[in-house]
């Protein structure tokens, strides 16, 4: 018989608390066990102070504003994630995606009317004080095959004008997707505070997007023992532009991998990436707090 230590569905212990209070760039407290509150009270006891909640359809992004409205340490993002702006075109899940829908809501008939007026919430919830960012959104083609390309591309555009009208920072997700990534935001022109979510490229892709002033925020990955190379690119990015995040409840670091994530994990994540980086954590802590700041304009 296991012990209750090493079952997976158990959550990890908490770790010791950060001196500098940071924030978890991106997380999504509406799939974690527990209420939110006992969630931000838990990740505050470990020196995580503020969350931005991420939206990634209509209903969830609803919830993220009005979470945010709630509690001062929330801020919101919100947008339909990449996946889900085929979902809403075609009307049905994609291929082998059947029961894999973000709110679990029934889907609409489909068609451009349907994804304009989906579209059309996400434009009227970002102009709320208390919704910072419009994300995630960018490119999946790791779920999306060739009959949802167009489709996301679209929707990467229109997300990319939504933030930019309402001056609100733009939470990527890039999945199997970086060249047309990149292209997009150079060919619509990224909004000035730019956020790669779960950073996965290389350094050569780290320093291209330092150069454009874009911000990289790592998650558990960075953690794990394989991916040296995405700690290349953690130490290919400028200090100025790094964020941390948990994307909680998936991606927990190391060595609690495959257990429930949630924002009190970050000072894990935190404490490995100030080893890659050669910094105290203080220092490092201190730098991210700032960053996560101005990314998102609070």
């Amino acid at each position: 018989m296991a012990r209750k230590d090493d079952d997976r569905s158990t959550p990890p212990p908490p770790p010791a608390p950060l001196a500098v209070a940071v924030a978890d760039s991106h997380t999504h407290l509406d799939m974690q066990s527990g209420s939110p509150a006992e969630g931000l009270a838990k990740a505050a006891a470990v020196g995580v102070a503020a969350v931005v909640q991420v939206g990634c359809d209509v209903a969830g992004s609803r919830w993220a504003a009005e979470l945010a409205a709630e509690f001062e340490q929330v801020h919101a993002a919100v947008a339909l994630h990449p996946n889900e702006a085929p979902r809403i075109f075609l009307g049905t899940p994609l291929p082998g995606e059947e029961g894999d829908g973000w709110s679990g809501q029934q889907r609409p008939a489909g068609g451009a009317a349907a994804l304009d007026a989906a579209l059309a919430e996400i434009d009227a919830l970002a102009a709320l004080p208390q919704v910072r960012a419009v994300g995630e959104t960018g490119l999946d083609y790791f779920r999306t095959g060739p009959e949802g390309v167009d489709i996301q591309q679209e929707s990467f555009r229109r997300h990319i004008e939504i933030a930019k009208r309402h001056g609100k920072a733009l939470v990527i997700h890039d999945r199997d997707a970086h060249e047309d990534v990149i292209r997009v935001l150079l060919e619509e022109g990224a909004p000035e505070r730019t956020v790669f979510h779960c950073y996965s490229g290389d350094a050569a892709m780290a320093r291209t997007c330092a150069e454009h002033g874009w911000y990289l925020s790592f998650a558990g990955p960075v953690t794990f023992k394989a991916n040296q190379p995405l700690r290349d690119a953690l130490l290919a990015t400028p200090l100025e532009r790094v964020l941390v995040e948990t994307d909680a409840p998936f991606l927990t670091p190391h060595p609690y991998r495959g257990r429930p994530n949630a924002p009190y994990l970050i000072p894990v994540t935190v404490r490995s990436m100030a080893d890659t980086l050669g910094l105290h954590e203080d220092e490092l802590s201190t730098a991210i707090a700032a960053n996560t700041a101005r990314a998102f304009g609070y």
